[in-house]
């Protein structure tokens, strides 16, 4: 047992070693439930092979359930922990921080109740104990299903044996030592452990098979190291099970030595059984020894690598300790131009990640241009801003009362009403950039190599950043709603005149836009009737050089017709106009509209403005004078 807690110290040391080559932290590391270590025990065997019983010996107490009624159909662990100050019978639970002392028979019935709830042949979570006691080794067993069980593939099994320093017990019962060759729990042995250099085979319930020559010979056999090629590399132990030694030593009495005295009497009954077997193969002690001596074999092989690694990791350290200044480090100075030269390390990586595109400096861009947006445009704004809850809000503010000179009371209630909502999005984006912060604050951190080398200046560096991100972060929540009560406490009166003055300048607008469209459509009138002006090419017309006769002057001439517009309601040609101081006629250009009922009348075709405009309506109708303006032309 005294090796064991000389190899438990060492074990510590090389995981640490170990730790400190990959550049992780040793005090985090230990906190998980399954690391490598030395000290892991893997039970391999059938149904009713006994490794439950196998295990209870090791420990001293039978805590495992055995039996038929006690198959195991889940991983169990048992973490033991030996303290010697503890009596034979005592048994200390630990629950996280808490220790309780406990019975065996209530831990396995309590494992019993477990283990019964589920559905047979349905796959579940393992069960973790750690327990103080003063009778059992500082080993990690772990006691695995059998394997003939529909719930054990491949994937269970290998993730508890393939560690390269477990140590896998091979356990058979004494009746099939002849067909070890045929074995389950060996074929996997061999597979994660070809050369057996971390494997212990282990031969249960001898006594049950007493009677029964040919087991007795095939296991007198594998003690010898005689028997198949598969075996002989592999040390073996022969055990009569926990029920018996257990048993015996609570019959015995309360004494403190009832447990050494029970395991003694089965060493002598194997001898008895085993004629002729070696003593050191006999027994639960016999086993204990035979683990040691397994474990210490494996770190025997694991020394020399972890040695040669760590003097690479010294000559590293060497080499960086000259790159900084090795007469630095001899004094309190020296230490804090290192802790300065790491920090400004990690601030270039930090920076890096922000900034850079290797890191998550984009999500604080998103942040401010992607989901804050997307927040305030999701607040429901149009139902605020509804024309019936305006005219409720400002009649509130008024006091149901009309106002007399403006809405502005309720327009300012309404307004800080609104920005009200917007503390929540602004709260969310805070929230939202500090996360992304504290995580580019750990990738920074895994990112400085100098910080690898001081694990615990390196805790403290992030926790001094997340402290100091902590506080940004409560700061800027203060400031966001801040400003926005600043918006909401001053609503200057400019706001309200540029409300009016939009007003204004939209409807100006409007008129501009509409004064356009009766321009154009002027134009557009203008331009029909200059093409309308131009005379058929076939018509015949009198020129105007000739001067008329007195015939002429007494009766109308009638010239050629020119049509024009969408609907022909613009009609052009010349007509004999009077003049009134003259009493003399002479031929003027007319052009008819019939839509706008006037008309107007140029001296010669080519003119583009009217020298008169006629309104038709005044005198008459404008049916009955394009009636006769047509009749006469």
């Amino acid at each position: 047992m005294e090796a064991i807690d000389e190899l438990s110290q060492l074990s510590d040391s090389m995981k640490q070693a170990a730790s400190l080559l990959a550049d992780e932290d040793p005090d985090e590391t230990s906190s998980s439930r399954r690391p490598a270590t030395f000290l892991n025990v893997v039970a391999l065997g059938n149904v009713g092979a006994g490794k439950s019983a196998v295990l209870n010996s090791l420990i001293g107490h039978a805590i495992l359930p055995t039996g038929e009624n006690g198959a195991t159909r889940a991983p169990i662990i048992v973490d033991l922990s030996r303290e010697s100050s503890l009596g034979s019978k005592a048994i200390i639970l630990q629950i996280d921080n808490k220790s309780q002392q406990v019975s065996a028979t209530a831990l396995r019935h309590n494992l019993q109740d477990r283990l019964g709830k589920a559905a047979p042949g349905k796959n579940r979570d393992e069960i973790y104990l750690k327990l103080r006691t003063s009778t059992a080794p500082p080993l990690k067993l772990v006691d695995l299903p059998g394997l003939d069980q529909r719930i054990v593939d491949d994937s269970m099994i290998a993730e508890y044996a393939q560690h390269n320093d477990a140590i896998l017990l091979v356990i058979i019962p004494a009746s099939q030592a002849s067909e070890i060759s045929s074995s389950r729990a060996l074929k996997i042995a061999k597979e994660h452990d070809p050369e057996s250099t971390r494997t212990v085979g282990i031969i249960g319930k001898i006594d049950q098979a007493e009677g029964n020559a040919k087991a007795l010979a095939a296991v007198q056999a594998l003690l010898s190291n005689q028997g198949p090629p598969k075996t002989t590399d592999i040390p073996w132990v022969a055990l009569i099970g926990q029920s018996v030694s257990i048993a015996s030593a609570a019959q015995s009495g309360s004494g403190e030595n009832s447990l050494e005295t029970a395991w003694r009497a089965e060493s002598e009954s194997l001898n008895k059984t085993l004629t002729g077997a070696p003593q050191s193969k006999l027994g639960r002690n016999a086993l204990v020894e035979t683990l040691a001596s397994q474990i210490r074999s494996r770190m025997k092989l694991r020394l020399p690598n972890i040695l040669s690694g760590l003097q690479g990791k010294s000559q590293m350290v060497q080499n960086e300790l000259a790159r900084l200044g090795e007469q630095l480090v001899d004094s309190a100075e020296g230490t804090r131009a290192i802790a300065l030269e790491l920090c400004r390390e990690f601030e270039e990586k930090f920076l890096l990640h922000l900034a850079g595109g290797e890191g998550s400096g984009w999500k604080v861009v998103a942040s401010f241009e992607g989901n804050f947006p997307n927040r305030i445009k999701q607040l429901p704004l149009d139902r605020h801003f509804d024309l019936n809850n305006v005219k409720r809000v400002v009649l509130e503010a008024d006091g149901y009362q009309p106002y007399l000179i403006s809405p502005e009371k309720g327009l300012r209630s309404l307004i800080k009403i609104v920005l009200e909502m917007a503390k929540d999005p602004a709260r969310l984006c805070v929230d939202e950039v500090h996360r992304v912060l504290v995580d580019i604050v750990s990738a920074a951190a895994n990112a400085t190599p100098g910080l690898g080398r001081y694990p615990p200046f390196k805790r403290e560096v992030v926790a001094i950043a997340s402290a100091a991100l902590d506080g940004f972060k409560n700061e800027a929540k203060k400031m966001v709603v801040a400003l926005v009560d600043m918006e909401r406490a001053f609503v200057p009166p400019q706001h309200f005149i540029r409300l009016v003055q939009r007003r204004m300048e939209r409807q100006r607008r409007e008129d501009e836009l509409k004064g356009r469209s009766s321009k154009k459509g002027q134009d557009a009138e203008q331009s029909l009737l200059s093409r309308a002006s131009s005379p058929q090419q076939d018509g015949s017309m009198k020129s105007m050089k000739d001067k008329p006769s007195p015939q002429d002057k007494e009766t109308p001439e009638v010239s050629g017709l020119k049509t024009a517009g969408p609907e022909g309601e613009i009609t052009a040609g010349y007509l004999m106009k009077k003049s009134a101081k003259t009493n003399g006629w002479s031929r003027r250009w007319f052009v008819l509209n019939e839509k706008t009922g006037k008309l107007g009348y140029t001296k010669k075709q080519e003119e583009r403005n009217f020298r008169g405009t006629i309104t038709l309506e005044v005198s008459f109708s404008s049916h009955d004078f394009f009636t006769r303006v047509k009749g006469e032309l």
